[in-house]
């Protein structure tokens, strides 16, 4: 084994060592869940920064704009990011002040138990694609450093990743994010430094950091500026990224554990800010190996080799740490919030008299099993973008649309609910696999809007009820 796997090895099992001192302080299921609504604003940030920015924010997005330049940004960093400050701005709060323990209480409390369930099963494809991605980024890492193939590195990953996740709650998750969070800083800053510390006889790579400025240039003309499309492909571009954001339970699952609204809502801002403003740094690392590294068959590990040619010895394990960091966080915050909305919202209403013991290690065994399902999901594609694009799209659709109703109006009840999400999934399926239409989520979020109000001018009242109860 050389001393970059030993390194990543080493690393994990120290942040693996942290998750299991931390969860000694676990009795419950909820302490588990919401690490007992303790997290102060710079965990929370961090929490959050560190649970999005993961292996397309990372190892697909350097590689997307090696590909195709400073438009790739449209939803890296800038999506993404902006939907995280979105959602501190706009919802963490209202959320946070609801007292709910996961997303799914929310259409509970508004709608019913049958809404409830539902939204669990249609979010829980999106989380599976999620934490599939950082499977498959991480197995991309441990190939890059290694003589393993894909499906071997894959198979490490998806074991260290199960063992890494199924120990820690959300408390765990977020002391280890700090530490991750710092050292995926470090490695991106250490890289970046490399990149423009090229000495001028280092030919051919004297032009990299110039090269890369003129691509930014280049890129931004009119005629690239934006997506084949116009208009209506920018705004799919988009709605995509924050639309499947502002719902994720890896995000709301964040933040509830925060100790106030206030605290909710300034940690993620801050969390969405710090996303963007490192996320500029594998921005700037594509657009630099266009000329560095020219004609790599696999984008997707640019940063990788980049690294592994520009930093020595020490420093180059720094930062494979980072990229481990990336991934760990991500993974652990997919396979967390998921597990979590199926142990608490549905096993346990299955099983009410259930002991917290009980409920602990049924979230803990359903972490597991996800991790299971994530690992044969990650061996399907060659690419960690397209899981990512899925992840976000995914259901995301029609529950966008009703959970801004549960919040914001008394308009709708139950039958609204469920004609609004299950109206947004089968367009978005129809519209994305069975015509290839250009903009299927706009047309999700449009359908489902229809059938939603449909359903509650035709067959429903305000529900005044719920409103003054609010």
């Amino acid at each position: 084994m050389n001393s970059v796997l030993t390194a990543i090895f080493v690393y994990v099992a120290v942040q693996f060592a942290i998750g299991v001192w931390v969860s000694r302080r676990m009795s419950t299921a909820a302490d588990y869940i919401l690490a007992g609504r303790s997290l102060g604003p710079a965990l929370v940030a961090f929490s959050v920064f560190a649970s999005f920015f993961g292996a397309e924010a990372l190892v697909s997005s350097a590689g997307a704009v090696y590909e195709t330049g400073f438009t790739a940004t449209l939803t890296e960093p800038f999506g993404y990011g902006g939907a995280l400050v979105i959602s501190g701005i706009c919802f963490a709060a209202a959320l946070w002040r609801r007292n709910l323990t996961t997303f799914a209480d929310l259409f509970r409390q508004r709608y019913s138990t049958g809404v409830e369930k539902l939204v669990v099963l249609m979010l829980l494809p999106g989380s599976l694609f999620w934490a599939a991605a950082q499977i498959r980024a991480f197995g991309q890492v441990l190939s890059a450093n290694s003589t393993l193939d894909i499906l071997t590195a894959v198979t490490i990953a998806a074991v260290i990743v199960a063992s890494y996740s199924v120990v820690g709650g959300l408390l765990a998750d977020s002391i280890t994010d700090v530490i991750q969070g710092i050292v995926l800083i470090l490695g991106l800053v250490l890289l970046a430094v490399a990149v423009v510390s090229i000495p001028p006889d280092a030919a051919p790579l004297i032009e990299v950091a110039k090269a890369a400025v003129n691509g930014v240039e280049a890129n931004l003309a009119p005629e690239a500026a934006a997506p084949s499309g116009g208009l209506l492909a920018v705004l799919e571009k988009l709605a995509v990224p924050i639309c499947g954001t502002i719902v994720s339970v890896e995000l709301i699952s964040r933040f509830l554990g925060a100790r106030s609204a206030n605290v909710a809502m300034a940690g993620t801002i801050g969390g969405g800010v710090l996303y963007i403003v490192v996320g500029l740094i594998p921005v700037y690392l594509g657009l630099a190996a266009q000329t560095l590294m020219p004609g790599l068959d696999q984008p997707e590990q640019v940063i990788p080799r980049l690294a592994n040619e520009l930093l020595p010895g020490f420093l180059y394990i720094i930062f494979v740490g980072a990229i481990v960091s990336a991934i760990l966080s991500v993974v652990h915050a997919a396979l967390h919030g998921a597990a979590a909305q199926l142990s608490h919202n549905i096993l346990s209403r299955l099983a009410p008299t259930w002991s917290d013991g009980a409920k602990l290690w049924s979230a803990r065994l359903m972490v597991m099993a996800l991790s299971v399902v994530a690992f044969a999901l990650a061996l399907t594609t060659d690419r960690v973008k397209d899981l990512v694009e899925t992840a976000s799209a995914f259901g995301s659709a029609g529950v966008f649309v009703v959970a801004m109703f549960a919040l914001f109006t008394n308009v709708g009840g139950p039958r609204a609910a469920y004609a609004g999400m299950v109206t947004g999934m089968v367009v978005w399926l129809a519209a994305h696999y069975g015509f290839a239409a250009e903009t299927p989520y706009l047309m999700a979020l449009a359908a489902s809007l229809a059938a939603y109000l449909a359903v509650a001018v035709l067959f429903e009242t305000p529900n005044v009820e719920t409103a003054a109860a609010r």
